[in-house]
């Protein structure tokens, strides 16, 4: 009995700082994610995992980030606030997570977000553009990676009006946080160019109840129309306007999941526009999508590059190099600290840059368009079909 209390107490000593996320035993570090793996946005949710899972194997095949292997646990929320809170308590209170990751949406992030704040655990790269996720001081633990919905809506104005030369513009949202947030920066933007939206539309959140807004967007005349919603909604309200003789340019903020839209619109989509804040997936030149690439072969031969996968690899990777930068001896503090106090940080190509009053890594949005075998192509200019 005293030899086995001796040990004991050696074990204590040379471990003083062994946090509860870290299990000793296995030598891991837990993240946890809440994201909709069932249900009309589970596209998403699986997109993210999936990125993130390549990105934690790939790190862990090489050893792990100062010998911790790293592991993701994962809770379905449905896409829906309620289940969100209960996966993010579970998640920090009875798996112990360093840290939670790869969050999907708007509403479910603003549920989920204040409880992470709240209980000081960094809320890292979620699924959104969101501008309230951007309060650097009101929110110390988040860390962003992706442009916001104001940079995107941004770019959209700026194109469909110089570009196009289009002044006509409205917009088809969600009718919940998201969607507002769209809103707001596309009627932020086109102040901004001394224009005005003709007509603003939604429909609610996990249905495809869309034939009256499409009815009065029509009416409307627009000439384009912005949409900021989940792919099933925005596919179905473009096949209809398809049938209804009703083509003007249809451009889709990066939540829309644009796989899965792809393949939801077949050849209703030729000519679909969609803004994106990660690069190419399938632009091998950049040395961060060959990793990606090689990364995703390596758990899943069958699945192909994705701009949702791509962007939970790249949550994966910051969280990695945050690991590293913040040492062996990783506290969720030192963690989010080193990141603030990198400057550059170059993942292959693509850059990202925090500060203390700056928690978005990149600002770059790109543009792409579905083609004739409904496939996206990266274009630097709106045209006409």
């Amino acid at each position: 009995m005293m030899i086995r209390m001796i040990l004991l107490l050696v074990v204590v000593m040379v471990m003083p700082w062994a946090p509860a996320w870290a299990e000793a035993d296995q030598q891991t570090i837990v993240f946890g994610q809440s994201a909709a793996l069932t249900g009309p946005a589970r596209e998403l949710g699986i997109g993210m995992r999936l990125g993130l899972l390549a990105a934690f194997s790939e790190v862990n095949r090489e050893g792990g980030v100062h010998d911790y292997r790293l592991r993701l646990e994962s809770l379905d929320d449905r896409y829906e606030p309620e289940a969100a809170i209960a996966n993010t308590l579970a998640l920090i209170e009875q798996h112990k997570v360093f840290a939670l990751i790869g969050a999907v949406g708007t509403p479910t992030s603003k549920s989920a977000e204040p409880i992470a704040t709240e209980a000081g655990v960094p809320y890292i790269a979620p699924f959104t553009g969101a501008e309230f996720l951007r309060d650097a001081k009101q929110r110390p633990n988040v860390v962003n990676v992706r442009a916001s919905y104001y940079q995107e809506t941004e770019e959209m104005v700026v194109r469909l009006h110089d570009d196009l030369g289009i002044d006509r513009i409205s917009i088809f949202y969600q009718n919940d946080s998201f969607g507002q947030a769209g809103l707001n920066g596309l009627r932020r933007a086109v102040n901004r160019h001394g224009l005005n939206l003709i007509e603003e539309v939604y429909y609610t959140r996990n249905t495809e109840a869309v034939k009256i807004a499409l009815l009065d967007l029509r009416r409307a005349n627009a000439e384009a129309v912005v949409i900021v919603g989940a792919y099933k909604p925005a596919a179905t309200m473009i096949r209809w306007a398809r049938r209804l003789n009703f083509n003007p340019y249809f451009i889709n903020i990066s939540f829309i999941g644009s796989k899965a839209l792809a393949k939801a619109l077949g050849p209703d989509g030729t000519g679909v526009y969609v803004t994106q804040v990660v690069p190419f997936p399938r632009d091998t030149t950049l040395p961060i999508v060959s990793q990606y690439q090689e990364a995703l072969k390596a758990i899943d031969a069958h699945s192909k590059p994705s701009f949702v996968s791509l962007e939970g690899y790249l949550a994966g990777r910051i969280a990695i190099e945050g690991l590293k930068l913040a040492g062996p001896a990783a506290t969720r503090e030192s963690f989010l600290q080193a990141l603030i106090q990198a400057g550059d940080i170059d993942l292959g190509g693509f850059h990202l840059r925090y500060g203390v009053d700056d928690n978005q890594g990149s600002d770059r949005v790109y543009l792409t368009r579905i083609d004739r075998r409904g496939r996206f192509q990266p274009v630097d200019k709106m045209s006409a079909p």
